[in-house]
C-alpha cells in the first residue's frame, strides 16, 4: 500500500457536498498518498460509503460537533501524514497542487500556502468576495516567505498544529485571531506556493455577499468584546467610519495579484458594499447586541457554500 504523504481535512455536512472536491483530489498524480479526512458535522458518519472512497486507500471518516473549529480539530488529531491540508467545501485543487506543495515543504516552513483562483468567475459578486476574501493571495504572487498566511486553505506540519494541545480548536476559530500570532511567537514560519493552485468557490449573489460579510461582522466584534477593553471597544466604535476605506484599501492592493483585465467593474463597488456591511456587524458585537442566530447562518453559508454560489464557472 502507498504510504501517506497528505492528509486533507475536510469537515462537511454530507458527503454530497464534497463530492466536487474528491473528483478534484482524485486527478493528483499522488492522489493514493492523499489521506482524505471526512469529518461528519453532527456525528452522523453514516452518510458516507467507503466504497466511493476507493481511490483512496487511506481515506477516513470522522465524527464530530456541530461546529467547524472543533470539527476540523478532530480531523487534524485523526490525521496520519506528516503534512495536513485545511480544506473546505468548496474548494478545488488543480492538478499538480499536492506535489507543488509538498516540494515547498522541503524548506523548514511551518506552513504554505497555495495559490487561490476563483471557481465562478463568470458572477461580479463572486469576483467581489474573492478580492475580499482571497485576492492578497492570488496567482500573480510570487513564492517565498509570507508574513500574512491563512487559517483555511493552508498546508501545516501536523507536529506544530498538534503542538497546541487543548487550545487547537480555538485557535482554528478565525474570530479568535490567535492561530498564527500564536505559530509566531513560537518561531514558526510560513511561505507561499505559487504553482500549488487551487479554487476557492465564492457566494454569487450580491444578496448573499452583503449578508455572509454582515455575519461574519457580528461573529468577529462579538468574539472581540469579550476579550477587548471598554476603552478598546470605544475606540473602534469611535473610528469605525474609517474601517470600511481601510478594509476597501486594503483589498484593493492585494487584488494586484491577480489580472485586472479580468476583474468586472461592478465587483469594485461590490468590495466596498461588503467592507461596509463587515463592519456594520462588527459595530453590532462591539455595541454588544447579542445576535446568536448569526455564527449559525455564517457556518452554513462556509459549509453549504456551493448553494449560494450560482454554479462553478
Amino acid at each position: 500500500m502507498d504510504s501517506v504523504r497528505l492528509s486533507i481535512v475536510l469537515a462537511t455536512d454530507t458527503y454530497e457536498t464534497i463530492r466536487p472536491v474528491l473528483s478534484a483530489l482524485r486527478r493528483q498524480a499522488c492522489a493514493r498518498e492523499i489521506e482524505p479526512i471526512i469529518v461528519l458535522l453532527g456525528g452522523d458518519v453514516s452518510t458516507v460509503r467507503l466504497e466511493d472512497l476507493s481511490a483512496f486507500p487511506h481515506a477516513k471518516v470522522v465524527g464530530s460537533v456541530n461546529y467547524l473549529s472543533e470539527a476540523r480539530a478532530a480531523g487534524i488529531r485523526a490525521a496520519s501524514a506528516p503534512i495536513v491540508f485545511i480544506g473546505e467545501t468548496h474548494t478545488y485543487p488543480e492538478p499538480g497542487w499536492a506535489e507543488a506543495l509538498l516540494t515547498a515543504f522541503n524548506s523548514p516552513w511551518a506552513a504554505v500556502v497555495p495559490a487561490i483562483g476563483n471557481a465562478n468567475p463568470k458572477r461580479a459578486a463572486s469576483w467581489a468576495s474573492y478580492l475580499f476574501d482571497y485576492g492578497t493571495w492570488g496567482p500573480n504572487r510570487h513564492s517565498g516567505e509570507i508574513a500574512d498566511p491563512l487559517i483555511y486553505n493552508t498546508a501545516y506540519r501536523r507536529e506544530v498544529l498538534l503542538s497546541l494541545g487543548d487550545s487547537l480548536p480555538a485557535a482554528l476559530d478565525p474570530s479568535e485571531e490567535s492561530l498564527w500570532p500564536l505559530l509566531m511567537s513560537r518561531g514558526h514560519r510560513a511561505a507561499f506556493a505559487s504553482d500549488a493552485r487551487i479554487l476557492h468557490l465564492n457566494v454569487g449573489t450580491f444578496r448573499t455577499l452583503i449578508r455572509e460579510k454582515f455575519c461574519v461582522g457580528v461573529v468577529l466584534g462579538t468574539h472581540r468584546s469579550a476579550r477587548w477593553s471598554l476603552l478598546h471597544r470605544l475606540l473602534y466604535f469611535v473610528a469605525s467610519p474609517l474601517i470600511p476605506i481601510v478594509l476597501f484599501g486594503r483589498v484593493l492592493q492585494g487584488s494586484r495579484h491577480w489580472p485586472s483585465d479580468r476583474l468586472p467593474t461592478s465587483a469594485i463597488l461590490g468590495v466596498l458594499i461588503a467592507a461596509i456591511a463587515k463592519t456594520a456587524g462588527e459595530i453590532i458585537g462591539y455595541a454588544g447586541v447579542k445576535l446568536p442566530a448569526t455564527a449559525a447562518r455564517l457556518q452554513d453559508i462556509e459549509v453549504r457554500k456551493v448553494h449560494y454560489a450560482g454554479g462553478v464557472g
